[in-house]
């Protein structure tokens, strides 16, 4: 070969830079290697590779004989999801029609709607809230729900409804109030949606409609993304695919409304003093056994379930033909058996006599609960050995050999304590808010002159120049309070009251989490009724059992029956003045007895104000409405199920929200409102005959807001809401880790009281009460490192909170009519 001449600057380089290494062997085929053997497949029925032409045949086989059962059992499936609409009885296919816009009436769109499938069906009037036409074109039976632009209804009826058809307009934009109905509608969970737009066909030009259309889309799609068309109520062949898909599509359905039974209310009857509801079953099985939740007017027994059938001439029915049995009207199909449900909320109070009382109550203890024991009190202490004043640096087993005639009179001298052997290396938990306390103190190693000088005299002040320099001292602590959320929990003593009387039920903990709460300190305080209510063990295992008692048993759905219910003689009068129910649900096993009841909780981005505690809400779950007064506490798991106490929700936070309800089982989706703020004050009487004026409007008074979204939590009565306090102090006096606090407490009795727990610090530093100083409350401590003079000491204090109970919500004219009375109103009238 040729040399390669330099000067020509040429230069050779490889075809290539792919380096082709050898494959890893493996003895058995690896999981990628399986992997793309299968080339996709999700099913592998083989184990390895095939060998024979049997196998081969075999496998095949086996694979279409799996697809095939898997496609029947959806056929199955879906046959028999649809047998609830088919025949001539059949149940039929609940649309609600919810306006978005002012100028969108919903009886123009049903006409538009039937008259598309050469239905023509009269108007019931404004005044019907349903309206019920048959298809032939498609064998099906559709009922229209037609709500007043009313938050509420809108809520009422999409949530008994199979298909929601939600109506814009193209000439006037979605209000405040069709915002807030598509955001709860969302929310409380919904079936299958459709949407349409009205006065499409007013647009002018006509190049402009393709625009509005998609900008309705666009904002349609931020609610529902699954959203892909939007139907023009002006066009007959879109209303036509509109009733296409209404009455050939399966409904999803929702998931906590299909868990139970429940029926749309066509009708309500008074036979002798008792009610009697028509509808068809849907979901489950309708059972006698259980109670049922009617609307507003609450929770009954049932008396029996008969059948009602809707009476219809068969065309072509021979005289001879085969008779079959069918329920005739009036038959009972189910009737209550032993195990029928009672009313009772709370457990008997026989069973509550054999519970033992309260050990010990807070106010006899002489000093502050520390975890799970009581701190030693001056009475006690005289059983501890006095410590030993030694040399710095002395060690356990020289400070056991010296006598007691040591002179004291040096200052490099020390306390020993023979306890502290109990802690290695003189260690103590360091503090912080949250109450963990991990870090360590180190002991000194060398000897070295006194941290505090002995012999310095206490200058006790006055009691004027001491109010004086509180009132100073608090005034600037007002100052940054604004700037400085680093204490959302701090509260400030009266210097003339005494801290251990006032905060009698307030314990220490070592930590928030780990330490073990003593229940039995909260008995003297706990709700009158808090050990009858439900307790469940095991939420999860007895969650799965009543579900799967409500598969089985009861009336088919699809039947249309009449549910005769138990009403006592002075509930009848009350309940005809009330609205008629819209549906009926039935509840499963337990869930009419009252328990702790945990709900999540998360701030609309459109309430902009931090919400208070304690603060009255409209809370709807499902098919209930309750008027509670939530605690609010950190969401969560904790090893030793303590919460800490929320005194506010800010925005954008999550919190669990505690009261005493009815039990919900599984996740049912929460929606919590709030009453408009009232405007000036004026006369009840007056008020109320404004608002009952104008009760025949369109507009009801009073519309609620909405203000936080969240979803059920097992219920327990087991959870500590712990609320926390924090005293904090001034750093009066330092020398190195030895610090004079003031203003924590106001007299010696109080920091004798509260010597037991931890301090801590802003800035991270930890430590403990030593000795308290003269008689306004002053005290020595030590901490684990040296304390700045800028910074402020603090001790955490906790004590358990209770739920209060809620109550079920009534219509606000109704409600006011209750608290002003029956007489105001007989005179308004």
């Amino acid at each position: 070969m040729a040399p390669i001449n330099p000067s020509s600057g040429a230069h050779h380089h490889r075809s290539t830079t792919k380096v082709s290494n050898k494959a890893f062997k493996t003895r058995h085929a690896s999981k990628s290697a399986l992997k793309d053997q299968a080339k996709g497949k999700v099913e592998s029925f083989e184990k390895g590779s095939r060998k024979t032409l049997h196998q081969q045949v075999m496998s095949k086989f086996d694979r279409k004989n799996h697809a095939k059962q898997i496609r029947s059992n959806k056929l199955a499936e879906r046959a028999k999801q649809e047998s609830v609409f088919t025949g001539r009885d059949g149940a039929p296919r609940i649309v609600a029609v919810i306006p978005l816009c002012e100028d969108v009436r919903s009886g123009d769109v049903i006409r538009e709607l039937n008259s598309s499938v050469e239905v023509e069906a009269e108007s019931p009037g404004t005044a019907a809230p349903s309206w019920r036409v048959e298809i032939p074109r498609f064998k099906q039976k559709v009922q229209y729900l037609t709500p007043q632009r009313d938050l509420l209804e809108c809520l009422d009826a999409c949530r008994v409804s199979d298909f929601v058809l939600f109506l814009l307009s193209a000439t006037e934009e979605v209000d405040e109030l069709g915002e807030q109905t598509l955001r709860c509608v969302e929310s409380q969970g919904v079936s299958t949606v459709l949407t349409a737009v009205h006065n499409l066909s007013v647009v002018e030009p006509a190049k402009k409609r393709p625009d509005v259309v998609k900008s309705l889309k666009s904002f349609i799609n931020h609610f529902f993304a699954t959203q892909e068309k939007l139907h023009d109520i002006s066009s007959r062949q879109d209303c036509s695919n509109v009733m296409r898909s209404l009455c050939t599509t399966m409904p999803k359905g929702v998931r906590w409304r299909e868990d139970r039974s429940w029926m749309l209310v066509d009708e309500v009857r008074w036979e002798d003093g008792a009610a009697q509801v028509t509808g068809v079953v849907r979901g489950k099985g309708l059972k006698a056994d259980r109670l049922v939740q009617v609307g507003e007017w609450g929770d009954f027994q049932i008396e029996s379930t008969t059948a009602a059938p809707l009476e219809s001439k068969k065309r072509g029915q021979k005289a001879d033909a085969m008779v079959v049995d069918l329920p005739q009207f009036g038959d009972v199909l189910e009737a209550p058996t032993e195990q029928q449900d009672d009313l009772a909320e709370l457990a008997p109070e026989e069973m509550m006599e054999d519970l033992p009382a309260a050990s010990l109550a807070p106010s006899e203890r002489k000093a502050v609960m520390l975890d799970d024991h009581e701190y030693f009190d001056d009475d006690d202490r005289g059983q501890f050995e006095a410590p030993k004043r030694l040399p710095r640096g002395t060690s356990k087993y020289q400070a056991a050999w010296y006598l007691g005639d040591v002179s004291d009179s040096g200052s490099d001298l020390e306390d020993i304590d023979a306890d502290d052997e109990e802690l290695p290396n003189g260690s103590i938990a360091a503090g912080s808010a949250e109450g963990r306390f991990d870090a360590t103190m180190a002991e000194p190693t060398e000897g070295a002159p006194s941290e505090y000088p002995q012999t310095e005299a206490f200058d006790d002040p006055d009691i004027e120049d001491e109010a004086e320099q509180l009132a100073a001292y608090r005034r600037q602590r007002q100052e940054d309070a604004n700037d400085d959320l680093e204490f959302p929990d701090e509260i400030e003593l009266h210097p003339h009251a005494q801290a251990r009387e006032r905060l009698a039920r307030y314990r220490g903990l070592k930590s928030l989490r780990a330490s073990t709460w003593d229940t039995e300190e909260d008995k003297p305080y706990e709700p009158e009724d808090w050990s009858r209510l439900l307790e469940i063990a095991d939420y999860k295992s007895a969650k799965n059992r009543v579900l799967k008692e409500a598969l089985y048993g009861g009336v088919k759905p699809g039947t249309r029956v009449t549910v005769h219910l138990r009403v006592r003689s002075d509930q009848a009068a009350a309940l005809k003045a009330l609205p008629v129910p819209k549906a009926l649900f039935s509840l499963l096993k337990h869930e009419h007895k009252q328990t702790a009841v945990n709900m999540s909780m998360s701030l609309s981005s459109e309430y902009e104000r931090p919400l208070k505690s304690k603060e009255e809400l409209i809370l709807q779950c499902g098919p209930r409405r309750l008027v509670i007064n939530p605690l609010f506490s950190q969401a969560g798991n904790t090893p030793n199920n303590v919460h800490k106490f929320d005194r506010f929700l800010h925005p954008g936070r999550t919190a669990v929200a505690s009261f005493i309800g009815p039990v919900v089982w599984g996740s049912v989706p929460c929606l919590y409102f709030k009453r408009p703020d009232p405007a000036q004050p004026q006369d009840a009487v007056e008020d109320l005959a404004q608002d009952l004026a104008a009760q025949d409007g369109a507009s009801k008074p009073g519309e609620l807001q909405l203000i936080a979204t969240g979803t059920s939590l097992p219920p327990s009565t087991q959870r500590v809401i712990a609320k926390r306090i924090i005293l904090t102090g001034h750093p009066f006096k330092i020398h190195r880790k030895l610090v004079t606090v003031r203003y924590m407490f106001f007299n010696t009795e109080d920091v004798q009281y509260f010597r037991a727990l931890q301090l801590w610090t802003k800035r991270g530093r930890s430590g403990f009460i030593k000795e308290p100083l003269g008689t306004h409350g002053y005290f020595k401590a030590t901490f684990d490192g040296t304390i700045n003079p800028m910074d402020a000491v603090a001790v955490s204090l906790y004590k358990r909170v209770w739920p209060r109970s809620a109550r079920p919500w009534k219509p606000e004219l109704e409600q006011r009519i209750d608290e002003v009375g029956e007489d105001a109103v007989a005179m308004v009238e």
